[in-house]
Order: C-alpha cells, then sequence, then structure tokens
C-alpha cells in the first residue's frame, strides 16, 4: 500500500469507527434487520458501512436517528423528497383523498385534472399515463418505442440510471444482472460521435436512444445542448425514438431541461416529486405514439397497474404541482442552488474537488477537471467520498454516500450557509489528505 492510500485508509478507519461508536441503537436495529432482509437492506443506495443510520422521524428539512443525532438532509430523497418531510400542503391533499376512499376500483375525481396538469407543464407531452414508479415508466416508454417501430435494439449512455431494472454501468449492457433483457447499445455520455456510431451501424434495428439529460445517479453530469441537439437529429435520421428520461431532472426547470435546453423529445418520463414524493411515475409524449394505450382501440396495448390512478398520489400530485412547486417556485429554488454550488467550487480552493451539476441537484467530485462523463466520474477517487460522508455527518450534514446532493424546499439560507461551512472545514482539515490522495 502507498504512502497517500495508508493515510486515507487511517483516516476512513478512525472515521468509521466514530460513526459507529457514537450510533449503538442503529447498529443494533440494523443486526436485527439483517435477520429478516439480505445485508438488512430492501433499497441498496441506502446502505454504507460500516452499518447504515436508522432515521426515526423528520420534519421540514431535518431528521433525526435512533441515536439522537439530527440532520439537514441535503439529499432529499434523492430528488423525491422536493417538499421536505411531511409538507403541510402534501399530508392536507393526502388527508382529503382519504376521505373520499382509497381503493375504490374505479376512475376518480383527481386523475384527469392531474394528466392535464402535468400535461401543460411540461411541453414534449401531448398525452401520458400514470404507473407507479419513474422504473414502470421507462419500462412502459422502451415498450412503446419497439411497438411503435417494429424494432429490438436500444441505445443508451454508460452511467444512466432508468430504474432498478434499466442501469446501465461501466461494464457493458450486461453488468447489471437485473436489467430487462433488451438489446442494448452504450455510448459514452457527451460523446455524439460514438453515439452517432453505434446509431448508424444497428439503425436497421434501433428502437429507442434514451438517456437523463443530466445524469443523475452517474454523478450530475449535465449534457452538453450540442450532444442533446444531436441525438434529436440522430433519431430523426434512423428513425429511432428519443426518450427523455426526466424522472430525476424534470425538477431543474418548471417545463424540466426539455424546457430548458429546447430539445424536445418524442416521449418523457418523469416520477419522483411530481407526484408529491408518493409512490408515482408517468409515460407521455407524441400523441401518436400514445394511442396505442387507448383501450377503445380493438389492437390496444394493454397497461395495467392497480395503484396507477390511486387517489393518494393524484391528490398529492395536485398540491404538488399546483400549489407548492409553481414555475416562479422552480427557478427561485434552482438559483439557490446554483448559487450553492457556486459557494461550494469557491470552498474547495484549489483543492482538486469539482461540485458539478445543475440547479438544485449537485455533486462531488475529488478530482482536477470536472467530468463529462461517467468513465471520468469513476476515475475521481472514491475513497474520499466515504470520508467527506461521514465527516458531513459528524457536522449535522446529510448527503449521499456517492456525494450527491438533492435540495429541498425546505433547505433555506442558514442550512446553506451552514453546509458551505462544513464543507470548508472539511476542506481546511482533510485538504493535505486531499491532494495527497489525488496527486
Amino acid at each position: 500500500m502507498s504512502g497517500r492510500n495508508a493515510l486515507l485508509e487511517d483516516a476512513l478507519v478512525e472515521a468509521r469507527e466514530g460513526y459507529a461508536t457514537r450510533r449503538p441503537a442503529s447498529a443494533a436495529r440494523h443486526a436485527q434487520a439483517a435477520e429478516v432482509m439480505p445485508g438488512g437492506n430492501t433499497r441498496s443506495v441506502l446502505y454504507h458501512g460500516p452499518f447504515p443510520f436508522t432515521a426515526e422521524g423528520g420534519e421540514g428539512c431535518r431528521l433525526r436517528d435512533l441515536d439522537g443525532h439530527s440532520y439537514v438532509s441535503m439529499i432529499g430523497e434523492y430528488t423525491a423528497g422536493l417538499f421536505g418531510h411531511s409538507h403541510p400542503a402534501i399530508r392536507a391533499a393526502v388527508l382529503r383523498a382519504l376521505d373520499t376512499g382509497v381503493n375504490l376500483t374505479a376512475h376518480n375525481p383527481f386523475e384527469a385534472r392531474f394528466a392535464r396538469m402535468v400535461r401543460d407543464r411540461f411541453p414534449a407531452l401531448q398525452q401520458l399515463r400514470f404507473t407507479n414508479s419513474g422504473t414502470e415508466a421507462n419500462l412502459l416508454a422502451l415498450g412503446c418505442a419497439t411497438i411503435a417501430t417494429r424494432r429490438r435494439t436500444i441505445l443508451g449512455f454508460q452511467g444512466g440510471y432508468h430504474g432498478g431494472l434499466m442501469t446501465f454501468g461501466l461494464g457493458g449492457p450486461g453488468a447489471n444482472p437485473l436489467n430487462v433483457p433488451h438489446p442494448v447499445l452504450l455510448a459514452p455520455y457527451n460523446d455524439l460521435a460514438a453515439a452517432q456510431a453505434l446509431a448508424r451501424a444497428h439503425a436497421g434495428d434501433l428502437a429507442a436512444i434514451i438517456l437523463e439529460p443530466m445524469l443523475g445517479s452517474g454523478g450530475c453530469i449535465p449534457a452538453g445542448q450540442g450532444f442533446l441537439e444531436g441525438l434529436r437529429a440522430l433519431a430523426e435520421e434512423t428513425g429511432a425514438i428519443l426518450i427523455f428520461d426526466e424522472v430525476m431532472t424534470s425538477r431543474l426547470a418548471p417545463g424540466g431541461l426539455q424546457e430548458a435546453t429546447g430539445v424536445m423529445p418524442d416521449l418523457t418520463t418523469l416520477g419522483k416529486y411530481v407526484g408529491g414524493g408518493m409512490s408515482f411515475g408517468a409515460f407521455g409524449g407524441r400523441a401518436d405514439l400514445m394511442a396505442m394505450f387507448d383501450p377503445g382501440r380493438p389492437d390496444a396495448v394493454a397497461h395495467a397497474g392497480t395503484f396507477n390512478n390511486n387517489t393518494l398520489t393524484m391528490s398529492a400530485g395536485l398540491a404538488a404541482l399546483g400549489e407548492i412547486y409553481t414555475p416562479a417556485v422552480a427557478h427561485a429554488h434552482n438559483a439557490r442552488g446554483e448559487a450553492l454550488r457556486a459557494a461550494l467550487q469557491a470552498a474547495a480552493g484549489d483543492l482538486p474537488i469539482c461540485v458539478t451539476g445543475r440547479g438544485s441537484m449537485m455533486a462531488f467530485h475529488f478530482m482536477a477537471q470536472a467530468p463529462r462523463d461517467a468513465a471520468e466520474a469513476a476515475a475521481g477517487n472514491q475513497a474520499l467520498k466515504e470520508l467527506l460522508f461521514l465527516d458531513l455527518l459528524d457536522r449535522g450534514y446529510y448527503i449521499a454516500r456517492r456525494g450527491m446532493v438533492a435540495l429541498s424546499l425546505m433547505v433555506g439560507e442558514a442550512e446553506c450557509t451552514g453546509f458551505v461551512e462544513a464543507f470548508a472545514d472539511f476542506c481546511e482539515i482533510r485538504g493535505a489528505l486531499v491532494r495527497e490522495a489525488v496527486g
């Protein structure tokens, strides 16, 4: 082990031991959970060493764990928690829905109103249908594309995350054995020439081009404008369906990044905050494509889902878009995020740390130059991300273990200022180690 790696490992061992010592109740709860769930876990992203803490409650932007520690949540449920914990307007909407009855086995008064509100918000949507998650939305959008084109092959991008059954790593389409078995081609993100070469070589069977217009879990790496415009032209050239996965990125402008960039996909997928933070997803786009799901047609494609139009989510979604996350609020919230990202980058000084992202989503990378794709992001020092995660927890701020931040509306100026100060403390204390480890 080199000297620089030994110093970093020593710091991590000390941070992990301190974390464990201060959280005996969470350790005990994790041990109990491991008896009935593999690894004590039923959602992989929440796991981290030496064991994940257990939250017992939350209010606004704060949560508390079983051992009495309080944290400002800077991860906002990976963008689903845009409204914080138990926002009063969401709570009131859910209670209204409960008063009408939950499982009605029928159309309800909320769904058409909500569908119209969503359609009017996102410019590429002409018609849409609801699902229970972003994963379902992406799978149905891909299914729509393969049926419409009578082709099978999908072009995706390394680092893209399209749900638990469509996760594109760096090891090729089969790297995640849970992926739905579409034939998948993978190009590096932000590399239009590579995408064009793959698409043209497989044009006869290319059904869809799917991407996040900013990589989310892949490191908050924005797509270049020319990259998006080039993919729009490539889809038209090859006859493929262009799908924007805006499950995360739709919060970055009132009408998502399709509105902000002016590049219109054929199909869009949504999820997370749009349904008020409830279990929710949606897919939609061109009316001629969505028409296949009209059950009045003799050749209709069936789309099932007991809870697709559940009253709790429909009512919460109306409150989310209609009362809380208005276009004016969306602009202000993302401006606050831009200011925070600039302040964090300034706090890093000349350390090899980059804070990438757009608006209210951002990520830390321990490297000298901001990554343009997932491979470059993966080449950054990942151990330092864990050290940052543990150090910020000690200072009362909770980010994703992988370095991601997603601001909720409940995070105000005081919390942002405190977060920058906590990060600046990390940079001051760990700066020499960062320089040594990154090289």
